[in-house]
Order: structure tokens, then sequence, then C-alpha cells
């Protein structure tokens, strides 16, 4: 097991077991705002302060789908030159366990769980990813799996 720094590896380089961690990235008001233009998505417990005071969290929170892009951005962060990396193969098991709330700071952790053979030259990656927040707390969970290079 290794503590990945970048997760640009060959497939054949990686184990069972070897694990990651991003850097940190804070959620703004912005990004909740910019992604419900993108989306369409203008669901009062993420665009209306007023709404979503009154709602079960108590304040505005980040769509799942920000979240879950949050993640991707975080995990781009270590894929340094991507050479090794042909492309997204797809997310298992996606759950969005705590609120992602206006300020939060949110990093990846994950750790390699499975690893594919599809042919001499492909493999498929599966790592198990979890978005925690500033106060250690998991806030979204999933499997992610990506096919990459070999050898």
């Amino acid at each position: 097991m290794t503590q990945l720094t970048t997760l640009d590896h060959p497939f054949d380089e990686l184990s069972l077991g070897d694990t990651l961690v991003s850097r940190g990235r804070t959620v703004t008001e912005a990004d909740i705002v910019s992604f419900a233009a993108l989306s369409g998505d203008w669901t009062p417990l993420h665009t209306d302060a007023v709404a979503a005071a009154a709602g079960p969290f108590g304040a505005r929170i980040a769509h799942g789908g920000l979240t879950i892009a949050i993640s991707t951005g975080l995990e781009f962060s270590l894929l340094g030159e991507a050479v090794n990396i042909l492309a997204f193969y797809g997310m298992d098991r996606v759950r969005f366990v705590k609120p992602v709330f206006i300020g939060d700071t949110i990093h990846l952790r994950g750790e390699v769980i499975g690893l594919e053979a599809k042919d001499e030259k492909r493999g498929v990656v599966t790592v198990r990813e979890e978005l925690v927040n500033q106060d250690g707390g998991v806030v979204a969970s999933l499997e992610k799996r990506t096919l990459y290079r070999r050898g």
C-alpha cells in the first residue's frame, strides 16, 4: 500500500489499498449560484436564503451534483500530466451523507479497492472516495471507476 501523490500511474503500478488525499477547496455562494445557472436547478434549498433558513438544514446547501463536480476537480489536482488515464468509466454507490454549506472546505480522500484488467492495453481502477469537510465529517462517498493505460 502506498500513499499516492498523483493518480497518473500506469494501471499495473497501482495496488489494492493505495490511498490518496487531495488539497482542500472552500465552497462559495458563487459556486452554488453558478451551478444553479448551469444546471437549471434553482431549488430554494440551494438558492433562497430565507426559504433555506426555514428548511431542514437551517441554511443554503450545495447541490449534490455540485459536490460531485467539486470532487472531480479535487481528483484532477492529483492527475499530473494524465498520460495514463484514458477515460472516466463511471460511479457507483454515490451517497450524500451530510450537507455542504457555503464556507465549508472539503477535500477528497480515497483508497484503491478494485483493479480489473480489460485487455493487454487497458484496465479499470476503482477508488472508494470520500469527500470530507473541515471538521473531518464525511459529506459524500462514492466508488469512482477510471479507465487506465496498462504498462
